[in-house]
C-alpha cells in the first residue's frame, strides 16, 4: 500500500470548522449500562468512598433499589470524546472552555443511560467561535436524569 498517508487516516474524513456547525445539530453518544464494574471503576478513579456508591445493603436500608451512581459518574458519559465530535474538529479545536450540569434524577446500578449533545448556540469571533452544546442523559425509562452545557472554542475556517 504505497499511497498510504497518515494525515488522511481519520475517523471523520472531512475536517469541520466553526462555520460548519448548525444550531439544533445532535451528536448521539453510546448508551451504557451502569454495571457494578462501572461503579467499581468510578469509585477507584474518583476516590469517593461513601457507601451509597458501593454497598447495596446500605442503599436498601435507606430506601434505594440499588447502588446510587455518583453524579460525575453519569456526567462523564457526556464527554464529547465518547462520540465523534473530537474527530470532527481535530484541526480546529482550540479548547474546552466550560461545563455545567444539573443532576435531575438518580441513576442506579443496572440503569442504562443514553447521552447526547446538541448545538444550542454559536458565538462567532474574528478567528474563532464558541460552540455551545446542551448535554442530556436519559435513562431506560425515558426520564431526563442530567442536563447541562459544554462550551468549546473552535477555529474558523482558514482563509485561502
Amino acid at each position: 500500500m504505497t499511497d498510504f498517508d497518515p494525515a488522511r487516516h481519520r475517523m471523520i474524513p472531512t475536517q469541520r470548522w466553526f462555520e460548519d456547525f448548525v444550531v439544533g445539530e445532535r451528536f448521539v453518544l453510546p448508551s451504557r449500562t451502569q454495571t457494578s464494574a462501572v461503579f467499581a471503576a468510578f469509585q477507584t478513579a474518583s476516590g469517593d468512598t461513601h457507601p451509597v456508591h458501593y454497598d447495596v445493603e446500605y442503599c436498601r436500608a435507606r430506601g434505594m433499589p440499588h447502588l446510587l451512581a455518583h453524579g460525575f459518574q453519569t456526567l462523564i458519559h457526556t464527554a464529547p470524546g465518547a462520540g465523534l465530535f473530537p474527530f470532527m474538529v481535530e484541526d480546529s479545536l482550540v479548547g474546552f472552555l466550560e461545563q455545567s450540569s444539573r443532576f435531575l434524577k438518580p441513576v442506579f446500578a443496572d440503569d442504562t443511560i443514553y447521552p447526547a449533545l446538541e448545538v444550542t448556540e454559536l458565538l462567532p469571533g474574528r478567528t474563532t467561535g464558541v460552540v455551545t452544546l446542551r448535554s442530556t442523559v436519559f435513562n431506560q425509562r425515558k426520564e431526563l436524569v442530567l442536563e447541562g452545557t459544554q462550551k468549546f472554542l473552535i477555529r474558523r475556517r482558514p482563509v485561502g
